[in-house]
């Protein structure tokens, strides 16, 4: 393919992935599969490799760009303003009465959407690209954050008819979280032991702001587009006809935007949506009502705070005030030790609220919560409770402030801060509190691999106290078990057998199991590799463990803190007087072939699983990558390859067949497993 014929292909996918985009980010109705839209992406990205001279700001592959430039200041089109506000009917009967004082004879209708919380930004367009995305700022003056914003699916990079044509286009929306996506953050950053969100405004606000845009862009984040603050040359005459050029023009607006003839339909309609708040996807404190006409708006112009053609309708406020009776600190299933505030009772928004977590250490430091303590409380997003603020005037005089535990709660064992982090943890590995989940892990595929042993199993073994600690489950008889429930003779002695068969299993996959902090699968097989040994690794110093390529200096004092815990030492020594190996019995002696090598598996191999494969590569010191870059050694090429094959074709890294790895592994083809 020549440079002409490229560049006419770049400008056909290009096209198709941007209305790809749009039916699935703003409309939800894909038309392809997952796999073929990444078939789309992995065309245009290798032919922009091939010919860089034709990518554009523009185009879908760019979207995660480079750092943000510090936030610089950047000047809007027109002015961002304030809403003046209503919290009753009489109040937007007044705003009526106004408008019509200001318009004598003028007769409204109205818009009405909901008043999304999330963070407002402006975007310019030019001649239908994307060029700039701002933050609101003083309301004249915000920051420039457009590869933040370009990270936004449901951002259009480039417009369509009718505003594609527009030279200078500034339009206004609000960038928010999806409460479900929400939810699902503030798990994953609570088992991480990172510090988590209040509300997904707070989390919508923190994501727009990061340097890194490649962060910005594992945050799901969304946004609706409400209003044309500038534009040359358009000649719409109403809101509802602008809305209707954004939809079209590629802009996702909300679809519980109504038209209203009078007031007493958008009376209605605030009504309404209040009762359906807690039903919406996404968190919204009220609606903006907007006159229709655009002529009026001209007419009846802007305050310096506010547009008068506009009002935003709050929802009744959903708070109370209560007191602190107690803080307790929980422990979860990961070991993170967490504050909860015991409450007097009190009914918010028809909900009777008596716990409230304070999150952290830290958040009871900033907020100053104490024992006795009058507090206001509220439900973020209308479903979660938090303390919004201490009423200090009501402190009891002999309130003091909480001192965190350093041992746990739960076991009694040696509770743990890292620097740099906001959760203290359980160090115990047999902490009762959070021992079904480390059960689990310990029996997983990657683990110890032990068959039957289930959730609902692990569930019944804990509540029974047959197992207290990992080594318990090598002590289990067919007896114990089949006083468990669904458990039969031949089910019985079926997890005996497999529990009896993990022992023997790898190092590597011990080391995984005992669930140490940041050691996961692959930092499991590095330490297994380099030391051989569980009590070389044990003994080793913080230094020592850090001298491992890919291990560093943190992860090196996880390792250690958890190997000098008496209560993992005890667990260990038991494992190992009940059979467990703790070596790696095919350890290379001295110098490792494949160490300093990086490997990248792709396609179905015949005789190895994928499993198998990188425990071969990682036992000889070589390490695994799930990309091809420049510093692939060697990419391993089974049945069906995907786009890594190509990118090593690209890259000119070499290809290995199923035969040429089993020769460089020193296996051969009849060794392999036949299992997938």
């Amino acid at each position: 393919m020549d440079r002409a014929e490229a560049a006419q292909r770049i400008s056909e996918l290009r096209e198709q992935i941007h209305r790809h985009d749009y039916l699935y980010y703003v409309e939800a109705r894909p038309e392809i599969a997952d796999a073929e839209y990444d078939a789309l992406m992995r065309e245009l990205a290798v032919l922009e490799a091939r010919f860089p001279d034709l990518v554009t700001e523009d185009s879908p592959t760019q979207r995660v760009g480079g750092q943000v430039d510090a936030f610089r200041p950047v000047e809007h089109r027109a002015a961002m303003l304030s809403l003046d506000n209503a919290t009753r009917a009489e109040d937007l009967r007044e705003f009526e009465a106004r408008i019509g004082r200001a318009l004598p004879g003028g007769r409204f209708t109205y818009v009405c959407e909901p008043k999304v919380d999330g963070l407002g930004v402006a975007l310019l367009y030019e001649r239908g690209r994307f060029v700039r995305g701002a933050t609101r700022g003083d309301g004249r003056v915000g920051e420039d954050i457009t590869p933040n914003l370009r990270t936004i699916r449901s951002i259009p990079m480039v417009l369509r008819r009718p505003l594609e044509a527009v030279a200078d286009l500034e339009v206004r929306g609000e960038v928010f979280m999806p409460r479900r996506p929400f939810e699902r953050l503030n798990r994953a950053l609570e088992e991480a032991g990172e510090a988590t969100f209040a509300n997904p405004r707070n989390a919508a606000a923190g994501a727009v702001r990061q340097k890194d845009p490649s962060v910005t862009a594992r945050r799901p984040l969304d946004i609706f587009i409400y209003h044309v603050s500038h534009a040359e040359g358009l000649g719409l005459g109403s809101h509802w006809e602008t809305l209707a050029a954004l939809r079209a023009a590629g802009f996702k607006t909300n679809p519980r935007v109504e038209k209203c003839g009078a007031l007493d339909a958008v009376i209605a309609y605030c009504a309404r949506l209040e009762r359906d708040r807690d039903a919406l996807d996404y968190d919204a404190d009220g609606v903006v009502v907007k006159v229709d006409s655009l002529q009026q708006h001209r007419r009846l112009g802007s305050t310096t705070h506010h547009p008068r053609w506009a009002i935003a309708f709050k929802f009744a406020a959903r708070q109370a005030t209560t007191v602190v009776e107690a803080i307790e600190v929980q422990v979860g299933k990961t070991g993170i030790l967490t504050p909860v505030a015991k409450l007097t009772p009190v009914e918010l928004a028809g909900v009777v609220i008596r716990n409230v977590s304070l999150h952290n250490e830290d958040e009871i430091r900033r907020k100053d919560v104490r024992v006795g303590d009058t507090v206001l409380v509220e439900r973020a997003g209308d479903v979660i409770p938090y303390v919004v603020q201490v009423i200090t005037a009501r402190r009891p005089p002999r309130a003091r402030p909480f001192a965190f535990p350093t041992s746990c709660p739960a076991c009694g064992g040696v509770a743990f801060r890292p620097q740099g982090e906001a959760y203290w943890r359980c160090m115990n590995s047999a902490c009762p509190a959070q021992l079904k989940e480390r059960l689990r892990h310990f029996g997983s595929r990657r683990a110890m691999d032990i068959e039957h042993l289930g959730e609902v199993v692990v569930d019944q073994l804990v509540d029974k106290g047959l197992v207290k600690d990992f080594a318990d489950l090598y002590n289990l008889s067919v007896d114990q078990l089949l006083h468990l429930e669904r458990f039969a003779e031949k089910s019985a002695r079926n997890l005996v057998d497999a529990i009896a068969a993990s022992r023997t299993r790898a190092l590597g996959r011990l080391l995984n199991a005992l669930g140490i902090r940041l050691v996961g699968e692959r930092v499991a097989q590095l330490l297994a590799a380099r030391f051989g040994r569980l009590d070389a690794i044990a003994a080793a110093s913080v230094e020592e463990l850090g001298e491992v390529h890919g291990v560093g200096r943190q992860i090196a004092e996880s390792v250690s803190r958890f190997f000098a815990d008496k209560a993992n030492r005890r667990v260990l020594k038991r494992l190992a007087a009940s059979g467990v190996v703790m070596r790696e019995p095919d350890a290379v002696e001295g110098a490792r072939p494949l160490s300093g090598k990086t490997f990248v598996l792709t396609g179905s191999l015949a005789t190895l699983s994928r499993d198998t494969a990188k425990d071969l590569i990682l036992g000889l010191g070589g390490r695994v990558s799930g990309s091809v870059s420049k510093k692939t050694d060697y990419v391993v090429v089974g049945e069906a390859p995907g786009s890594k094959a190509d990118d090593a074709r690209r890259l000119r890294v070499t290809m290995l067949d199923e035969a040429a790895f089993l020769t460089l592994v020193g296996k051969g083809a009849e060794e392999g497993t036949g299992q997938r």
